[in-house]
């Protein structure tokens, strides 16, 4: 059945039977991975999966059904299973169906090449990447993980309130990780590039990075426990910003999750700090027009000058505090329920570069690289204790690189103690959410080494 007739005869029968507003959600995906190991292809995957969601306001209450075909069956199934969920609900929290009337952005996060270049070469430039690292350097023992991955999504969201909005968007991902060996000592370096255009991946620089980390580390030892002068690099600080990401919700906000419970409009961070969740960035993963519930997002400041503004809304948790939806609904895929999710969010950049931040340090430690993130941090108390590695600088300049230390401390503690932020923003590995965090110079962290 051609999806515009479905839509037209679900609403028809959830009208018949109770429905007051309902909104279809569709969703497809296509996906390509490409892997290599030693020169051979060991995966060579494509992935398809498109469905629909039906959402509906029955008894004053959200049901939701979701299906991958669009026959008559379908329309009974989805009408009768969502009206049943909504019916059996036993929490008070209302969820809301957007009506028209926002004004939206024009956002064009589709690139061409997702269509034009080749599987063919595709192939080819992951061959080129794990290559271009084997001669790098004659210490790259083994090429451990050489991925190419390109993605492509396109949705629609139609309500019963006359809504109707399309978008589409593509992603391309190359990660490599290599093995370095010298003597007895082994150590692994990786790299990756996140962008939506084809052109802009350079496997020369990947393959550089990767090698250039691992063969960076070689000799690494661990240093005296103490509190040190720290500077997180961008990398190391995006990663740790992502896994605290979900502070901003306002819906863990509610539900007592959240670190930042009780603090809006209280100074959580160094002045230096400004926190922005940007949907329009350009070349941003999760740049948008509109949020998964049709609400129009909007460019914001989560912190400003180290205050807390505002959390990240859908419009249930806006309705819930008297405020207007921030546009961060999110949904996994048309099999999930509406949560909240930030698009592009990032540290936003300062005005000393990552080598002049490290010429001004006298003694520390460089932190580039964390480890156990979700086992290691708390994000209702915002304490954590995380595996690290870096380097020991002084006089300005790094002396030997270091491994085998754990930082711990209190993330807005942290956010507090930085100094000076860098120009250096890079973005962590895209997912609910796209995170990005400049080099940060920290006055102290705790350090535990030998």
């Amino acid at each position: 059945m051609h999806k515009k007739v479905f839509i037209e005869k679900l609403f028809q029968e959830g009208k018949s039977a109770g429905f007051e507003e309902m909104e279809v959600y569709t969703q497809g995906t296509q996906n390509l991975d490409i892997m290599t190991f030693k020169g051979d292809i060991t995966k060579y995957a494509i992935s398809e999966d498109e469905g629909l969601s039906f959402r509906g306001l029955c008894q004053g209450k959200i049901g939701y059904a979701y299906t991958e075909k669009l026959d008559e069956n379908a329309v009974h199934m989805l009408v009768d299973q969502a009206r049943d969920n909504a019916i059996i609900l036993d929490h008070d929290d209302q969820e809301y169906i957007h009506g028209t009337g926002d004004i939206y952005q024009d956002v064009d996060h589709y690139h061409g090449s997702c269509e034009t270049v080749s599987n063919e070469a595709r192939i080819a430039f992951a061959k080129q990447m794990e290559e271009t690292a084997y001669g790098y350097d004659k210490r790259v023992d083994t090429v451990n993980y050489c991925l190419l991955n390109s993605a492509k999504d396109h949705l629609q969201i139609i309500n019963s309130k006359g809504l109707n909005l399309t978008d589409r968007s593509n992603v391309f991902i190359a990660y490599l990780s290599v093995i370095v060996k010298e003597n007895e000592d082994v150590k692994t370096g990786a790299y990756f590039m996140v962008t939506n255009d084809y052109s802009k991946l350079d496997y020369h620089k990947i393959a550089k990075k990767a090698v250039d980390k691992g063969i960076s580390m070689l000799g690494a030892t661990s240093i005296e426990s103490g509190h040190y002068p720290v500077i997180l690099k961008a990398e190391a600080s995006a990663s740790i910003l992502k896994a605290y990401a979900p502070m901003f919700s306002a819906d863990n906000v509610h539900k007592d999750l959240s670190l930042l419970k009780g603090k809006l409009r209280e100074q959580i961070a160094d002045s230096c700090i400004t926190i922005v969740d940007d949907p329009f960035m350009e070349d941003g993963i999760w740049s948008s027009a509109f949020d998964a519930e049709g609400v129009a997002t909007t460019c914001k400041k989560l912190v400003d000058q180290g205050t807390l503004t505002t959390y990240l809304h859908n419009l249930k948790t806006a309705h819930k505090d008297g405020v207007a939806s921030t546009g961060n609904a999110y949904r996994g895929s048309y099999k999930g329920a509406v949560n909240i999710a930030p698009s592009n969010l990032y540290i936003q950049k300062g005005s000393m570069d990552y080598e002049a931040m490290m010429k001004e340090m006298d003694y520390g430690i460089i932190i580039s690289d964390v480890q156990g993130l979700h086992a290691g941090i708390n994000t209702i108390s915002g304490d954590f204790s995380i595996s690290a590695s870096g380097y020991e600088v002084a006089g300005g300049k790094i002396c030997r690189p270091i491994n085998q230390i754990t930082m711990a401390g209190n993330y807005l503690e942290l956010l507090s103690d930085i100094t000076q932020v860098g120009t250096d923003l890079i973005f962590a590995l895209p997912g609910s959410g796209y995170i990005g965090s400049p080099s940060l110079r920290i006055k102290s962290l705790s350090i535990s080494g030998k």
